[in-house]
């Protein structure tokens, strides 16, 4: 396998995810009033000293209180870290569409499992491995390991990622909440690929949040393949930061370098559940169904997040 130097940090980001990636409090946040959830571990409830608190996780976070806003019906939607960021925001809301960054301080491990039922009858494969750090001025990073089959009797080969975001500002400060993603793609007997992305995501209404995502896919060598994408994701909170649902889609165009500017398109649809079994528990799922001659039949996302 050529370029593992990535496997190696990601193996060592996983043994001591701590270690490096420490909550950093913004001195301003200490000026803002709180009010803190039911579940809230804090120093009044816990009897420690706030020395003692090392790091809280997202479903731990107090909820700050932003002068001018309705105080939220939903815990999920209540404001938390130090970009003022909906509770909801420190998961993956849609497994084909990023909203902005996790908050400051978290780490999470996450497993993917993605088939692609093509029309030839075959399925393609792809198994991703991720840890997911929030860092200070509204920075995020993510590394990847990565499988693929391609057909049914293919050998598996394997791939690496490395994903960095940047949210432009605190959360509705701008509206949509633009950020910035760059990924760096490395892939085992295949070009390597770099993948820039402009997410925007909000709420629409209590419990209706949405995401959207215009997406660049680059290949830097063999046929020069370039694929672009427009996804859109919309989910109602149906039980508060337990379960959602809703509908996601994904408009993709693609060329290569032979037929620059001639494009196949194809289009998936299809419904998006989270389920929250326990706070640190993430698990999303959908089922998307190729609409056109040039889809695929199906393209199945299941992602399972777990905050450490």
């Amino acid at each position: 396998m050529r370029n593992g130097w990535i496997p190696g940090a990601f193996l060592g980001a996983l043994l001591v995810p701590g270690a490096a990636f420490a909550q950093v409090v913004n001195p301003a946040d200490a000026q803002r009033p709180t009010t803190p959830p039911d579940s809230a571990a804090t120093a009044a409830d816990t009897g420690k000293e706030p020395s003692d608190l090392e790091r809280l996780r997202t479903w731990e976070l107090p909820a700050v209180t932003v002068v001018g806003e309705p105080l939220p019906e939903l815990r999920e939607e209540e404001r938390i870290g130090s970009y003022a960021q909906p509770r909801w925001t420190a998961a993956r809301r849609f497994p084909g569409t990023r909203v902005y960054v996790i908050p400051e301080g978290k780490t999470e491990f996450e497993v993917w499992y993605r088939p692609t039922f093509n029309k030839d009858g075959t399925t393609d494969v792809r198994t991703l491995w991720e840890l997911e750090f929030g860092l200070p001025y509204r920075f995020q990073l993510d590394l990847y390991f990565r499988t693929d089959q391609t057909g049914d009797e293919s050998e598996w080969l394997i791939g690496q990622q490395v994903e960095l975001r940047w949210a432009l500002a605190d959360w509705d400060v701008i509206w949509g909440n633009p950020t910035l993603y760059f990924e760096w793609v490395a892939l085992e007997q295949r070009p390597d690929k770099i993948e820039p992305k402009l997410l925007f995501g909000g709420e629409i209404a209590p419990r209706w949040h949405w995401g959207s995502n215009l997406v660049a896919e680059l290949e830097l060598g063999g046929e020069r393949e370039y694929e672009y994408q427009w996804t859109v994701g919309v989910s109602y909170s149906i039980i508060d930061y337990k379960l959602a649902a809703g509908i996601e889609t994904i408009l993709q165009f693609t060329d290569t370098e032979d037929d620059r500017g001639d494009m196949t398109e194809s289009f998936l649809i299809g419904p998006s559940i989270q389920f929250k079994p326990s706070p640190p528990a993430t698990l999303n799922v959908a089922p998307l169904v190729g609409i056109g001659g040039n889809s695929p039949d199906a393209r199945i996302f299941v992602n399972f997040g777990w905050e450490i």
